[in-house]
Order: C-alpha cells, then structure tokens, then sequence
C-alpha cells in the first residue's frame, strides 16, 4: 500500500484522501498489519484501485468513489468513510475466504485475526474522525453531514462481513450461488457507499 500513489489531477481526489489517512494508520500500527488476512485485504484494496487494472470490472462497492472522487460537493469525510464502507462492507468476508483458502482453514480458526483486522479498521474509522471531521463550531446539528456520517456504523458492517464470510466458506461448493451472494453483498456495499458520498455543500 505504501508504494501505491493515486493519480494527480485538478481538484481533491477523494481515493487519494483514503489512501493518505490508511498510511497514516498503518505508520503507527506496523506490528498490527501483519498476518495473511490483512495481506488479502490490502490485496483486494489494491486490486480495486490500482490503474494498471483499470481493463477489469471495478467492484459495486468501490465504484462510487471512483465515480465521485473530485466531485466538489463531497466532503473528505465522506471520502474516507466510503472507502472504509467499501473494505468493512463488501472485501473483508471476501478477504477471510481468501485467506481461508490459503491457510485451508474454516472462519472459526481466523476469529483472531479477524478482531484483530477489525481493530485496525476502528483504529482507520477514528483517525478519519479526527482529521477529516468539522470541528463543531463548524459543524450544525442540522448539516446533512452529520446524519450522514451518524448513519454508518463500523462495528456493524464488521459483524455483518463476519457473517457473510461464513456463509460464503458454507457455499464454496455450490459456486453459482455462491458468485450470486458475493454480488449481492457488493451490491449493497456499492449502495451504502453512494449514500456516504451524497453531496453536501
């Protein structure tokens, strides 16, 4: 993740806002990244990302950051926060299969790391809080940012990803199925993700 840069342009470029404040938090957690979970995890981040793949099909819950990355109405807040939706909500159960494949292990013998992962992701969530969130003398009870951002919740998109992990480990031998519910959970994560970047000035 360290070496990856996202490409310069006119304007805030709102993967570049996630990316920078990840950096930040992997530079005071470096004993906490590691382990075959958060490689995979950090994979399907890149993989979404990096524009030397640009020829593949772009997961739903990374699309809408792409789509709205320099839109001017969209806050760094929401950035940051949509690309946490992205990985809490759709490519964390996708990353606990990967590594379950890797290790040959079930979801159980992974609930460590997971909390561990998990952590880390809490640790991403804060630091986006205090870098990126208006301080309250400029931030109203009334601004749509504040019930947009009130609206997401961390802790349960990580419990939700738990258990759509475990489903997809049940389904691993009935693939079409299988393919069908990871679309499903991409979907949604895609969903989520639009709404955390409705424009808001």
């Amino acid at each position: 993740m360290r070496s990856f840069r996202p490409s310069a342009g006119r304007g805030e470029d709102g993967i570049a806002v996630f990316h920078r404040v990840s950096l930040a938090v992997l530079g005071t957690q470096a004993g906490a990244v590691s382990g075959v979970l958060a490689e995979h995890l950090a994979a399907r981040y890149l993989a979404a990302v990096d524009p030397a793949a640009a020829g593949h099909r772009m997961p739903d819950c990374w699309r809408p950051l792409f789509q709205y990355r320099r839109h001017p109405g969209v806050r760094p807040v929401q950035f940051a926060l949509a690309g946490l939706n992205a990985q809490a909500g759709h490519d964390l159960a996708l990353a606990v299969v990967d590594t379950c494949r890797t290790l040959r292990c079930a979801p159980a013998d992974l609930t460590e790391e997971f909390d561990r992962v998990g952590g880390l992701l809490l640790m991403l969530e804060e630091r986006i809080g205090e870098d990126l969130m208006p301080g309250p003398e400029r931030l109203e009870v009334t601004d749509p940012l504040t019930h947009l951002v009130g609206s997401w919740n961390l802790e349960r998109a990580c419990e939700a990803s738990w258990s759509a992990a475990r489903v997809l480990w049940r389904l691993r031998d009935v693939p079409l199925l299988a393919a069908e519910f990871g679309q499903r959970l991409d979907a949604g994560a895609g969903l989520v993700g639009r709404c955390l970047l409705t424009p808001c000035r």
